[in-house]
């Protein structure tokens, strides 16, 4: 995994969350992909898992934008780090999630694992 790879991986799974199609979800992980939201909980084990839990909590498009950037590459291992702004209809702020994902690619550039942690910004 190069830099520009991740960043652009990073690109399409933000397309991914803010569209919501299947397809766009699919391409971003391997078949037996293990995803978590938090390094605590239980893996979502396989795309399809992956892609029902994606379709089943929607964020509303309109109501965040998200970004994120390559922090460090290790071979096949990934550590991403950037933020997603939630704002109330009027277009203030909500609140504003600090994030860093820890992800390891397959061979053809896709997600085979992904944990992700995120905790609100004070204030």
């Amino acid at each position: 995994m190069e830099q520009a790879e991740l960043a652009r991986w990073l690109r399409d799974y933000v397309e991914a969350w803010r569209s919501y199609d299947v397809d766009q979800i699919e391409a971003l992980f391997t078949e037996d992909a293990r995803y978590r939201y938090h390094p605590y909980d239980g893996w979502l084990e396989g795309r399809d898992e992956i892609v029902k839990s994606w379709l089943s909590e929607q964020d509303d498009p309109e109501s965040w934008d998200a970004a994120y950037e390559p922090l460090a590459i290790d071979g096949e291992v990934a550590i991403a780090t950037g933020t997603s702004r939630y704002t109330h209809p009027d277009g203030s702020i909500r609140i504003i999630y600090e994030n860093c994902f820890v992800i390891r690619f397959a061979a053809d550039g896709r997600c085979a694992e992904f944990t992700e942690w995120f905790m609100a910004r004070p204030g």
